[in-house]
């Protein structure tokens, strides 16, 4: 019988096993840790809050992934129109800021119109980076006042320093009479690229996954600590050895290569070129739930000790006790760029701190429950040395029969629905053979 091994079991790893399960092909799905779920795991503490792993929702456009996730929890599931806003120096602005101008310094508000207006009329010649391109999208006045600072909070590195090939949909490109538009008045039209989105209603977004569970043979607490393309054997921390025919894995490429034994020397240092950004994530527990009205805040200054905050209350009311409510908190650090210089314990203090800065607690607000998560792999940095480097090694691995998917997989900029994607179409090429 044909062995066919998936490393990880989160939506990447599970995309690939659903794939096979669909085709009849028989697949064991390999997980390190006591659990399922990956990035995308969810976790229910005592008092009631439940917590993803960093927050997660689903605003995939494709009907039949939204059928199957819909289908995977019975159809309780939230529908919410998206709330997104900014924190900028004591000023509240929907998003994207771009188009909503109204309200801030009259001396910004001039600069950046004009320089909007002049970027609609200049050439810019190469654009060599993303610097390039926001300056050449927006100007330099609205480029460096907020895109640059809230990237170099998110992605750990300079603007100059990262490609474009990760952008998509994700910064809006508006036209000149949206943003004069957004600086003459405070009522603008939702532009987000999220318009909706779905959260399961119980059990946080693990409970996507749920129903896979029974579809694959699944190995928890199984740590791949070497592979030998050769034999076609896996050997595990537990002092577990199994072979395959076919092997997929969703591990991030710079734990992988490593693994593999005979790496040639160019190909592990390309994996060491390979940078991510690292996220310590603070969640908590509020004694009430009128905190911030919006599903996710982004925070640009740079004497904010957090980049993002989330409220999962607003997802589902399911995910805390009645009457109160839960903020998760995003803090972000990378080996290569801003090393991580403090234990996640010690992220709660400066992230309450500022949360009460920012006025989204009060001091009389009673905090019902506190938990810091490190995440070693939170997004993949697009810095100028990751094309080489992927090249490289998706080159080796193809040569050793490797098969990869997911964001860390690819080492790609995937959502969910795309890393579940990415899985499918792993498991479609063992399908297809040789």
């Amino acid at each position: 019988m044909t062995e066919i091994a998936v490393l990880g079991a989160g939506m990447a790893g599970f995309g690939a096993a659903h794939r096979l399960h669909t085709a009849g092909a028989r697949a064991t799905l390999y997980e390190k840790r006591a659990h399922y779920g990956g990035h995308t795991a969810s976790y229910r503490f005592d008092g009631g809050f439940t917590f993803d792993e960093g927050p997660h929702v689903s605003f995939t456009q494709d009907e039949r992934i939204q059928g199957l996730f819909a289908e995977n929890v019975r159809h309780d599931y939230q529908t919410l129109t998206t709330r997104v806003n900014n924190y900028w120096k004591g000023y509240w602005i929907k998003h994207p800021a771009q188009c909503n101008l109204y309200g801030l310094p009259q001396d910004l508000v001039v600069k950046v119109l004009r320089d909007f207006i002049e970027a609609q009329y200049r050439e810019n010649g190469d654009v060599r980076n993303y610097r390039d391109w926001l300056i050449a999208s927006y100007g330099p006045t609205f480029a460096e006042t907020f895109p640059m600072e809230y990237g170099l909070k998110y992605h750990t590195t300079t603007a100059d320093n990262m490609t474009t090939d990760w952008l998509g949909p994700r910064l809006y490109r508006p036209a000149l009479e949206e943003v004069l538009s957004g600086a003459l008045s405070p009522k603008t039209p939702d532009v987000h690229y999220i318009s909706h989105f779905r959260y399961p209603s119980r059990n946080g977004f693990v409970s996507y996954l749920e129903p896979f569970v029974t579809q694959t043979q699944i190995r928890l607490n199984h740590e791949v600590m070497g592979i030998d393309p050769k034999v076609q054997e896996l050997r595990f921390r537990n002092g577990m050895r199994a072979r395959y025919d076919y092997l997929i894995s969703s591990l991030p490429l710079p734990e992988l290569i490593p693994m593999i034994a005979g790496t040639p020397a160019d190909v592990l240092d390309a994996a060491e070129r390979l940078a991510c950004t690292t996220a310590v994530i603070v969640s908590l527990g509020i004694n009430r739930p009128d905190l911030i009205d919006a599903h996710w805040t982004y925070f640009y200054d740079r004497d904010i000790f957090f980049t993002r905050v989330s409220t999962p209350h607003l997802q589902s009311p399911h995910n805390v006790p009645p009457g109160t409510g839960s903020l998760q908190v995003e803090c972000y650090y990378s080996q290569k760029y801003r090393p991580l210089d403090r234990t996640p314990e010690q992220c709660i203090e400066p992230v309450i701190r500022d949360l009460k800065h920012c006025g989204v607690l009060r001091e009389d607000d009673r905090i019902l429950f506190q938990h810091a998560m490190l995440i070693p792999y939170a997004n993949v940095i697009f810095d100028l040395d990751r094309p080489a480097a992927v090249a490289t090694v998706q080159g080796y691995l193809e040569d050793v029969g490797i098969l990869t998917c997911g964001r860390y997989g690819e080492w790609g900029y995937l959502w969910t629905d795309e890393a579940f994607k990415s899985g499918e179409r792993a498991a479609q090429s063992v399908l297809d053979g040789p």
